[in-house]
């Protein structure tokens, strides 16, 4: 091997390291760009089958890889947001989203203005102008997103460079030609290298680049793009691994539907090479590529599309249901909105925290009020019921704050840092309402124990202060869930409230307390109880208080 082999052969990895490094960077800045709204485009397309193949065509286009797409359709299945009805209209769709790559990278081939050469640099010197003096964040978003681009063009050309010498090589034109002669070889090649790179865009980017030196025969070309279309499949297979029951029949609906795809248009094609094998043997261009890219996943789209539901029914027979199901779904608390496949979306794991987050956040509120009846009325039904909750309680915190670490390391616009720091503290806030919610369990024990009951007009002021920590947790939730300023300023009111009726109760019993109108046992636990209600209110006015900041 000479010192120009080794050469190229640094040109070649350098170039593909361009290639794939660029697509991370866009992809990062078409998600930033997006936010939240490929989260409410997802909810809102996938009410029925057919508008979920267009959340899957948007959502790949912004992710720029259909395997990133469908691994975390299986989370989003895994995690119960989504179901298979709706989950197999966004998976046909992700494939016809991916064919984006290739159209990008075949514009070498629409004229010399559009050549990477030419336009290339110019688009990573503004990208990186924008993205060095730029102050606001779309402004750096879209920088990011030029920057990207360029790079990947740059990329594309460095790789061009690298294999255009060795077109007309004895080790090249054999290898195309075998897969040529061989359908099986080339949808193994196609295969492979797509669950390697975990991407048909990157690896039909590749094919591409290779076709624009004039190696790519059409027979060759078309049966490695099958295989790169069913090693798509790879990935999500793989996630499945672990996940419970419908999450698995997800992946395999995702493998079914390109397995059937490649079947069907590996015979027709195989008929058409052998009826014409000058065709077979003609040279395929970087724009044939993407055309045929496209076609095959419409066209295999608009075949299956009417038996989706037959996929869904085939899926369950064929993934066994077990009578003992092992999943954390079906032993008790389990995170429902987060997987950790999820994370390849930022938008759509800082959104399906927050899901998380409320759920603890209505759980915590169910053991405050068990907690304000148990120590009205002695109930030691619902001081049990309080304990076990805080448990729950405990372990949602720990969980989703290891969440949190997890999604914090993503690439995250500077409000969904924000919204991820603040989420921290909410978590902290409602687990100690938890805390105090136990607390108050323990004292409405400590009132069962020494058979201490309070009076009827204590009991109604305790009743109307409740009532007042019970808004405030509701206002702070809502506001937490649905961002307005309107119910983080009727969490705080109702917190004020609190403040001064806590104190006008506190006055009153330390009073009766003075003129032994009352037990002294009564009226520490009395006085116990109100403290406990003010910290309540104090962390729902706090968690109010981290939404106000983020409007």
């Amino acid at each position: 091997m000479s010192l120009q082999d080794v050469e190229m052969i640094f040109r070649f990895i350098g170039g593909l390291g361009m290639f794939l490094y660029g697509m991370h960077v866009m992809s990062d800045g078409l998600q930033k760009s997006a936010g939240n709204k490929t989260k409410r485009l997802m909810q809102v397309l996938t009410k029925n089958r057919f508008m979920a193949v267009l959340a899957g065509i948007a959502v790949t286009a912004v992710l720029q890889s259909s395997s990133a797409t469908t691994v975390m359709v299986v989370g989003f299945v895994n995690a119960g947001i989504m179901d298979l009805a709706q989950a197999v209209g966004v998976i046909m769709g992700a494939n016809i989203g991916t064919t984006v790559t290739s159209w990008i990278v075949s514009v070498d081939a629409w004229g010399f203005v559009l050549k990477p050469d030419f336009f290339a640099p110019l688009l990573i010197g503004i990208g990186a102008f924008i993205l060095v003096f730029a102050r606001k964040e779309g402004k750096r978003q879209a920088g990011e997103i030029m920057a990207g681009l360029g790079i990947l063009f740059i990329g594309v050309s460095f790789m061009y460079s690298a294999i255009s010498p060795y077109r007309g090589a004895p080790l090249v034109v054999d290898t195309f030609h075998a897969m040529g002669e061989n359908p099986f070889l080339g949808i193994l090649a196609g295969l492979v290298i797509t669950a390697v790179f975990q991407s048909s865009g990157a690896s039909v980017g590749i094919l591409q680049v290779l076709s624009m030196c004039g190696i790519v025969s059409w027979n060759s070309g078309i049966f490695i793009m099958l295989g790169q279309n069913l090693g798509s499949c790879v990935t999500a297979l793989f996630s499945s691994i672990g996940a419970h029951r419908t999450a698995k029949r997800a992946a395999l609906i995702h493998f079914l539907f390109n397995g059937l795809g490649v079947l069907i248009f590996g015979a027709i094609m195989g008929v058409i090479f052998y009826a014409n094998p000058a065709f077979a043997w003609s040279g395929m261009g970087s724009v044939e590529i993407a055309a045929f890219h496209s076609i095959f996943n419409i066209a295999n789209t608009a075949l299956l599309f009417p038996f989706a539901g037959q996929l869904v029914r085939l899926t369950g027979i064929m993934v066994k249901k077990k009578n003992a199901d092992n999943t954390r779904e079906e032993k008790g608390i389990a995170l429902r909105h987060l997987d950790e496949r999820i994370l390849g979306n930022p938008a759509f794991a800082v959104e399906n925290t927050v899901s998380e987050v409320i759920r603890m956040g209505q759980m915590t509120y169910e053991s405050v009020k068990l907690s304000f009846d148990a120590c009205l009325f002695n109930s030691q039904e619902k001081i049990r019921l309080v304990y076990e909750y805080e448990k729950d309680i405990d372990q949602m915190a720990r969980e989703i704050s290891d969440y949190l670490v997890k999604v914090s390391g993503l690439s995250l616009s500077e409000r969904q840092h924000q919204t991820i720091n603040h989420l921290f503290y909410t978590v902290s806030d409602i687990e100690r309402i938890g805390d105090h919610a136990e607390n108050l369990a323990e004292l409405a024990q400590f009132k069962v124990k020494n058979h201490i009951e309070f009076s009827r007009t204590a009991g109604k002021e305790l009743q109307g202060l409740m009532e007042y920590v019970t808004n405030s947790m509701v206002y702070a939730l809502r506001a937490r869930q649905n961002p307005m300023m309107g119910y983080v300023t009727k969490a705080r009111e109702y917190e004020e409230q609190v403040d001064y009726v806590e104190g006008e109760l506190r006055e009153k019993h330390i009073e009766r307390l003075a003129a032994n109108l009352c037990d002294p046992r009564s009226g520490v636990v009395f006085l116990d109880i109100l403290t406990n209600l003010e910290r309540i209110a104090d962390h729902a006015d706090n968690i109010a208080g981290y939404v106000k900041n983020e409007l």
